[in-house]
């Protein structure tokens, strides 16, 4: 059973992860600012797999927690990825909060989405996908997504990701990574 409100999931076939800042400090412009807290959870995500979770024509959905914080001044964001099978697309149901979903195609030209309550994103198979908090409580969505698409984590580690966003006098601020064509929303 899904509660679309809180984002919560229940039932035997649910599962759950959990990212810290431990688990992502390299992803951070400022990899030292996780070592304050690196107990720290920055997202959460419950999903319902199935039984035939990876087969070809299948649905998974679930729904995302990303905190409210920084590391450092930079705002908590979730891994971000390609899917390993680009022509399988996602879709994004914002719950409550607010933040940004970022596209990357693989040639790094990068761009933001604002991210709403009621909002529905749609992402291209071939884009890679990141969200990040700028509000001031946990932003929750609910995606659906094939359960063949896989995930390429690799590219993003090896190359970055388009555009990094930071706060700057209370005021989110996005910036190009440094080889990437990025732009704001």
């Amino acid at each position: 059973m899904m509660f679309f409100p809180s984002g919560e999931l229940t039932g035997p076939p649910a599962q759950r992860s959990r990212k810290t800042l431990a688990d992502l400090r390299n992803l951070f412009a400022h990899p030292e600012a996780a070592d304050a807290a690196p107990d720290s959870e920055v997202y959460s995500v419950q999903w319902f797999a199935g039984g035939k979770a990876a087969a070809e024509g299948s649905l998974l959905w679930g729904c995302t927690h990303l905190q409210a914080s920084r590391a450092g001044d930079e705002y908590f964001m979730t891994h971000g990825h390609f899917h390993a099978l680009p022509t399988r697309a996602e879709i994004y149901l914002v719950a409550s909060g607010h933040g940004l979903l970022l596209h990357m195609e693989r040639s790094g030209h990068t761009w933001a989405e604002s991210m709403t309550p009621g909002a529905v994103h749609y992402i291209h198979g071939e884009h890679a996908h990141r969200v990040v908090n700028t509000g001031t409580q946990p932003l929750v969505f609910w995606s659906c997504w094939p359960g063949d698409a896989g995930y390429d984590y690799a590219s993003i580690a090896q190359h970055g990701f388009g555009l990094r966003v930071f706060e700057q006098h209370g005021e989110a601020v996005i910036v190009p990574s440094p080889n990437t064509e990025g732009s704001a929303p």
